[in-house]
This record gives C-alpha cells, structure tokens and sequence, in this order.
C-alpha cells in the first residue's frame, strides 16, 4: 500500500518529518518499508507555459516550440503531438537528469542541433520524469501551476511504502492511515464532505438488484448518474493514481479508483446500457459459464465462483475483475456504479483459481465491513458528478441483508494492568481509543463499554483494546515489570522427550528428516488407504493441497519420488508430523506419527561385493531396535493390505494393542505413483502410544557371575509358520537369555513348502555354571515343543 503524504495532507494535519511519521506508524504495528521522495532528482526542471508553436523548417513531424519561464524564454525542438499554445508544461533544462524514453536510463540533458535548429531544453513527457510509463506525449500540468516555480515544489511529495497486515484492511486505504496518524500524534481525523444533487425519477424505477446467494452477498449497493461525459481525469487525480501505483484510464474508473484508494471499498462502474433489462442479480456462476475479463482474457467459471450479473450473463466477476462487455468507455453516458461487500473466502478462492489478482480482490480477501459501501458509493457518485457531469438518480439501491448491530464489549480496566503491567485510568483509556474511532460509555469507576467502529473488524475483545492502548502508547515507553503471580514450573511431557529420542535414533540409523504439507491431493491420499475418514478443507488453495492426510505415507512417497528424480543412491527418509481422522461432527483426531521410507541401493559399490537394496527387512530391523531403545517388546503380525505387497506387510503390535503398521509397497502403487521400478518399504508408528509405554518393559536385572553358553538350533518348518512364534517358544524356556534368528533356507535338502530356520540361542544361570547334560536336555525340550507346536522337525546336520 503506498500513501501519498500530499494525500494524508487532506484528511490529517502533518507537522513532523517524514522520517519520525514513518517511524511512529512502524512501531504502532503498521510498517513503512520505504520512503519514496518524489522530485529529488528534479533539479532544473521548472514549471514553464507554451507561449508559440511553429513548424520545424526540415521536419515534417517536430515543431519549435517557445516556452515561458517566468524570467525568460527558451525555445526548444519538440516531436510530442499534443503541443498547445497554453498549455503549461514540465521544462528541463541543460543540465537536467531525465529518464531516457526508449533505453529507460537515466541521463543528463545536453545542447542539441536537431534538423539544423539548436534546442536548449525539453519538454517532459510522464516517463522523461519517472512518474509513470506514459511517453505518448506531454505532460500537461493543472492551469494555476505557477509559471517558472521548480516543478518538484510544485509537484513533489513523500510517498509512504507501506506493509499492511493482515487482520487491518482499513489501513488499506489513505482515511484509514490518516485516523491512525491522527490518534498517534494527538490530531484530529477528517473525511470528505459529501452532498450532491439529486434529480429525476427514484432509482428503483430503472434498476433492480436481486442478491440470489447472501451467504456470498453480505450488502449490495448502487447509484446511477446518467448524462456522463467521458473524459481524461483532472491532473491532481492522476497524480495521486500514480504515486500510489496504479495507471491512469478515464474520469470514471478513475473516480472508482480514487474512492478505493481513499475509502478502502472496491467500487466498479458498469456502462448501464450494456446492463441487460436493467437488473442485477447476484449469484454463483453456472458450471462452464464464460466472461471475458476487462484484461480481454476469456475465463471459464466453476459453480462455486460468485458473479455479477444482468437478466441474461454475467457481468463481472464479483469482487475481483468486471467484465468487457459493460466496460465503460468513451461512447458511455450512462454509469450503473457498484459498491457491494462479498465473502472473503469466496473472493481468494476465485481469485487463486482464476490466477487473477486485482487491488479488488486484495481488500475484499482482508474482510471489509460491509458498512464501509454506502458512505463510499455516495462519495464515488459526488466525484463523478463534479467531474463527469450528469445526472444522478433519486436515491441508491441498498440491499442489506446481513445487518449486524456494532460490535459492544465490556471492558474492565483490570485487564490493562494484567496484560501490560501498567496501571491507566477511565479518562486516558477513553481518550486514546476516542481518537481511534472508539465509542466508550463508563460503566462504573473501574469499567468501560467499548463500541467497535464499523471500520475496525480486527476488534472483538477485551484483549484487542489492551493491544490499541499499547500501540498508540508507544511499545517503548511500557515499563518492564516482573510477571505477576508465580511463575509456572516445567512440565514433563514424555511425548516431547521420545520424540527427540526418535528424531535422534532416526538420525543415527542414517535417515534425514524431512518437513512436508499436511494437506495432499485426493489421488495421494489412496496411498494410504480407504479415503472415506479424510476431511476436505472447505477452502483449499489448489487441488494438490485440498484433503487433510490420514497418514504421512502420501506425503512421505511424495518426497521420496522428487529425491528419486535428483540423486543416485540408497534413500532413507523420516517425517514427524501430524496424521488426521475424521470424529464424527466435532473436529478431527489428530494424531502425531513417525514415519519413514526406504528404496534404493542397501549401500554403495564395494569390492566387498554386490550390493543388496533395500527392502522389507530393513526397516523391521530400524523398527525393532528403535522399539528396543525406548524399552517396548513388541510382536510383529503379518496384515494384509490393499497397498501393501502381499506376505511383506506386519502390523506392530503391543499386547493386544496395534502401535504401527509397516511394509514393502505394492509394485502397481509404485508404478502409478511414478516412482522407480524397485522395493520401497515404509512404517508409521504412533507417537503417543510409544510414549505411554517407553520404559515400561525395562528394569533392573543383575548380571550373572557365570558363564554364557551358546548352541545353534535349525528346525524346518512350514514356509506359513513365522519365525517370530519360532523364536517366542525358545524365548519361553528358563535359562535361555538370547535368541537369534541367522539363516532361512529354502532350497536343495529341503521339502517343498517347507523352510529351515538357524537361531543361536544363548544359555545362561545366574546360580551356577551350566553343564553339557543341562543343556542339552534343555535343547531336547525345545525340539519338543516346537514340533507340538508348530510341527517343527530338527533338521539334520
């Protein structure tokens, strides 16, 4: 947002440099980022008047021209077309800077013989002076710029470059500056007078305005003036268009500009005799529906798109851009204007989808209140009837049908001492929210009602007053004071701590830790499953990010496939992040989740030998020794899933209570998602349920003070029966300590439908050293029981 101090000017009284101003409104929370001085390289350059115009000698197409300049007279060689005797002109002089017009470089100006005539000196075109990129012709300058004055004391300004927040869209007008200036510096505050006249028959007798969607539609406003004339803007008007960056067109749209500028309330001027049968109607487009935009671009509309339309199409896109075929141009002599608030979501969701931004649609995505229209219609209308001529009709359209009552809130004054640690009193909270608009109404010695003025929508409690006592007292003169009441001691989460110790232990294994978007697209989220728990986000910026994920694995397979495109190698990626399911009406479970993913190549060429990739197995081993680093026995069940590859999937289970999931994924998910041609193998695991239970299943336990003996058992077995219930039955026998799993065979010497299994399993006593007999009895109990049990047979050595 740019405001021009010569603007400001008119609605604030000014007295402090531009550096202080510029400072005091950056630290009330309203950013100047820069100071724009416009005219400080306009040395030389005066305010001159054409006095004569005569044909060049040898040129057909340039003319000499005499130019006043107060104390003297310079004649000069000038090719603009629209040289009249009168006319008062920027002149520079020999010596002058001055934009070049076609290399756009910066250059001082020299003596010149051109066609054999000298000139000494030039008449400037906008360009020539950097105030805009017009080079068409002349810079015509208002008939009372005093001849021979220098055109910056004329002419200069101070142009505040300004980075307005969010939650303030009345600051995105220069009225809303100037009350913010005003409170800060202890002045007053005005806004534009505005009377006009009215004539002819009430303007419900030509026109009609129908708001068809009012959730869309907060208000609707409209004046018509007939008998315009179309025209070029007054030069003061232009001027302030330019320096707050916007070009130039005609008086009308112009006037519309000007008003959104000043007010802060987008208006658009319909040529009313393109306005089919007179009536408006307010509602979402027809899927398909065309416009073609005043930028000439013919856009396809969705049905969730608001428009403005007439009794047969469409005739802007509300909020955002009007259309070609009611745009006013010169031939125009009736003006239907609009001044309408609408639903700022709808207005971003339509500006994103259409990729079509506008100052517009930027004020009305901030959430302008909706009785900011009429005060800025009637102003619109004052300045198009000064300026345009014509006619306006008795009264303005006015459909309202969201009226709210001002906002009211108590406001003990209590609260200023506990959210700023300074103590105010009823007169000085009442004078510094009076000068920002506020209505206050005590309430007894220690309270205050507090009406919100319309303008200020960021405003809603108790809270926000303190912030607007703080901001025009001046954040640097609020004293430090210690905290009131104790101060809160630590709180241990153990949630936090086993997030950091898998973050670490994921680091360790050799992973990298990647941050993705909770939001993916629908065909993303069939990674993870059945859709049907997703929750779509009501206002999505685009269709890659329109669902809430239900797990990170679409996220965490998005990723991987980019690294996939840009490096070589084995991948091995993590994520701790939020996972969310849908809970009925109320809002949705959140649920924070580590999950990781691996592909690629196990390590890298060796002379070792080849190089083996990654798979199934590698993770299950990253997950049981993280499992084992927090102290959690688990067990690992084979599941069978839809996007998973069959027999390479497990849940981790925790007693009877399902912790994680993991698996290879499917190759057909793998090549729909466009990823290479090889294993990928990922697992989700739940956060807080490994927080419960980390620590739980370790304790104390003394080392024994005699020896380990360690014996290899190999039993084949049914290629369905799994190791895991293998391995649990020998954990099961006193003695034993350790078992390990080292070698599945399939193979020659082995049945078909059958494998062999290899554990070494290592004995221990802490009472007294074992013998041979004890062990190998222990070794014949167990051959017995796995052979009850699962059918086991001792494979022969």
């Amino acid at each position: 947002m740019k405001v021009s101090l010569n603007w400001l000017r008119d609605y604030v009284d000014l007295a402090q440099p531009v550096k202080e101003l510029a400072d005091r409104l950056t630290m009330s929370g309203n950013e100047v980022k820069g100071v724009e001085i416009v005219g400080q390289t306009w040395d030389n350059i005066v305010v001159g008047q054409i006095a004569a115009v005569e044909p060049h000698p040898n040129a057909d197409r340039l003319t000499l021209v005499t130019v006043d300049l107060g104390m003297e007279r310079s004649t000069v060689v000038c090719g603009a077309p629209n040289v009249r005797v009168g006319d008062k002109v920027p002149f520079a002089k020999v010596g002058a800077y001055l934009i070049d017009g076609h290399t756009g470089e910066r250059v001082q100006l020299k003596a010149a013989k051109i066609r054999g005539i000298v000139s000494e000196g030039m008449a400037c075109s906008e360009k020539e002076l950097g105030i805009s990129d017009s080079h068409e012709g002349l810079m015509i300058l208002p008939a009372e710029a005093p001849v021979g004055v220098p055109l910056a004391d004329y002419l200069g300004d101070a142009v505040l470059d300004m980075d307005i927040t969010p939650n303030r869209p009345d600051c995105l007008s220069v009225i809303g500056i100037a009350r913010e200036v005003a409170a800060l510096t202890r002045k007053e505050a005005r806004v534009p007078a505005v009377h006009y006249d009215e004539e002819g028959p009430p303007i419900e007798q030509k026109v009609s305005v129908e708001i068809v969607d009012a959730d869309l539609c907060r208000r609707y406003c409209a004046s018509l003036i007939e008998g315009v004339k179309i025209g070029d803007s007054p030069p003061w008007i232009q001027q302030r268009l330019l320096a707050c960056g916007m070009r130039p067109i005609n008086n009308v749209v112009d006037i519309t500009n000007y008003v959104m500028l000043e007010y802060g309330q987008p208006l658009h001027a319909f040529d009313f005799g393109q306005i089919g049968g007179g009536k408006i109607i307010v509602r979402r487009a027809s899927e398909g529906e065309r416009i073609t935009s005043l930028d000439g671009v013919d856009r396809t509309l969705t049905s969730d798109m608001l428009v403005i339309a007439d009794s047969v199409i469409p005739v802007a896109i509300a909020g955002v851009m009007g259309g070609a075929d009611s745009e006013v141009i010169g031939i125009t002599r009736s003006i239907l204007l609009e001044s309408a608030n609408f639903n700022p979501a709808s207005i971003r969701r339509t500006s994103m989808n259409l990729k079509l931004r506008s100052e517009a649609s930027l004020r009305f995505e901030r959430g302008i209140s909706p009785e900011l229209t009429l005060p800025a219609l009637r102003r619109a209308t004052q300045l198009i009837l000064e300026l345009g001529g014509g006619t306006a009709a008795r009264g303005v359209i006015d459909v309202y049908p969201g009226r709210r009552d001002p906002r009211r809130i108590q406001f003990p004054l209590w609260q200023v001492k506990r959210l700023l640690g300074i103590e105010m009193k009823m007169d000085q909270v009442s004078e510094i929210l009076g000068s920002l608009g506020f209505e206050c109404r005590p309430q007894g010695p220690s309270e205050v009602e507090v009406t919100v003025p319309y303008w200020r929508v960021d405003v809603s409690e108790a809270a926000d007053l303190v912030e607007e006592l703080a901001r025009i007292v001046g954040y640097d003169y609020i004293p430090t004071t210690t905290m009131s009441g104790p101060l809160p001691g630590p709180q241990f989460d153990p949630q936090v701590t086993v997030r950091e110790k898998l973050r670490d232990f994921m680091v360790g294994c050799g992973f990298q830790e990647v941050i993705s978007y909770s939001l993916v697209s629908l065909e993303r989220l069939a990674v993870a499953g059945p859709v049907k728990e997703a929750l779509r986000v009501a206002n999505p910026l685009s269709r890659e990010q329109e669902y809430l994920r239900t797990s990170l694995w679409p996220s965490l397979l998005a990723v991987l496939g980019s690294n996939q495109r840009h490096e070589e190698g084995g991948i091995r990626l993590f994520e701790i992040g939020k996972a969310y399911l849908r809970r009925g009406d109320d809002l949705p479970e959140e649920r924070e989740v580590l999950g990781g993913v691996v592909s690629g190549p196990r390590s890298g060429v060796s002379w070792l030998g080849p190089q083996g990739w990654l798979d199934f197995f590698d993770i299950k081993g990253v997950v049981d020794a993280l499992l084992d680093r927090l102290g959690i026995e688990a067990d690992f069940r084979p599941v069978e899933k839809e996007t998973l590859h069959p027999g390479r999937a497990a849940e981790v289970v925790v007693g009877d209570e399902v912790i994680g999931l993991m698996g290879e994924v499917h190759p057909r998910l793998v090549e729909s998602l466009d990823l290479l041609p090889q294993t990928v193998a990922i697992f989700e695991l739940e956060i807080p349920k490994l927080a419960s239970r980390a620590g739980l299943g370790r304790g104390y336990r003394p080392l024994s003070r005699f020896p380990e003996s360690d014996r290899d058992i190999a039993v084949v077995v049914d290629t369905e029966v799994p190791a895991k219930k293998v391995m649990d039955i020998i954990k099961g026998f006193p003695l034993v300590t350790r078992v390990t799993l080292f070698d599945v065979y399939t193979g020659a010497q082995i049945p078909p439908g059958k494998k062999s299994l290899a554990f070494r399993v290592v004995y221990q006593s802490t009472t007294h050293t074992l013998t041979d007999e004890e062990i190998q009895g222990l070794e014949r109990d167990i051959v017995a029981r796995l052979s009850q049990e699962t059918g086991a047979v001792l494979r022969s050595r």
